[in-house]
């Protein structure tokens, strides 16, 4: 008699309806591959003045995901969520199947462990500095408002079209540099933070380099609005001055 194998349960890939995010800094209509993807996942038009910045693939209270595969077999296209389950939900009653023994032993059971996004950027992003883990459990405790979730936000991104991006501050030296060539800096952190910079060197140490660079950068995110604004306006019309002198 031929004894017959159990059949190991397929796994299939399942389809997501996304959130999507309208901030400010996000491509317009059309234009923005976002709001192309949106159109396309949710069977919707697409706003031609709408920003369309973020699309996010994942758990995350602000922009879930939900399983539309049993929309699909019911044809029912509705933007919705129906009674489809969300991904958090798919995930917490497939833990093994859908993370993993090992990701489940490090991250728990209940969400991914990462966000997914795809961004449709037309705007200089916002400067960002995100806590690390334990910081940010005491932040979103204490300010849940502020701080959505406990996570921390270590990121990767993968450039699709040019992209530019800043990450980190530059040496001590690059920075003397900076403060010695462009006078509206100091006007903005003051004479007396840029004889402390001027004073310091790498033999001072990294943690006395880094309080200098963390002072500065206070300073400068610190700075009210209207003084900014008046010491840009001196830069460019120096600048100006200059290239015209050069010409």
């Amino acid at each position: 008699m031929e004894m017959q194998q159990p059949k190991q349960r397929q796994r299939r890939v399942q389809r997501l309806r996304c959130s999507v995010m309208n901030y400010d800094w996000g491509k317009k209509g059309r234009d923005s591959v976002v709001g192309r993807l949106c159109a396309s996942n949710s069977h919707s038009e697409i706003d031609l003045e709408k920003p369309y910045a973020e699309m996010w693939m994942g758990t995350h209270d602000s922009g879930p995901s939900f399983l539309i595969d049993q929309d699909l077999n019911n044809n029912n296209n509705s933007t919705t969520t129906g009674s489809s389950p969300s991904l958090r939900d798919w995930v917490s009653n497939n833990p093994n199947d859908m993370l993993g023994h090992k990701v489940v032993q490090k991250w728990g059971s209940s969400d991914l462990p990462f966000l997914f996004k795809v961004q449709s950027v037309a705007k200089a992003l916002s400067i960002q500095a995100h806590p690390d883990k334990e910081l940010a459990k005491a932040l979103h405790k204490s300010m849940p408002d502020i701080y959505k979730d406990d996570n921390y936000k270590p990121e990767m991104a993968l450039a699709l079209t040019h992209f530019q991006a800043l990450c980190g501050f530059i040496t001590l030296e690059e920075l003397k540099k900076v403060i010695g060539n462009v006078p509206e800096i100091v006007e903005l952190v003051g004479s007396e933070v840029e004889n402390q910079l001027l004073r310091t060197t790498k033999e001072d140490g990294e943690d006395k380099v880094k309080s200098v660079i963390r002072l500065i950068f206070a300073q400068l995110m610190s700075t009210n609005k209207e003084i900014i604004t008046t010491v840009t306006t001196k830069l460019k019309s120096r600048l100006q001055t200059e290239s015209q002198v050069t010409i």
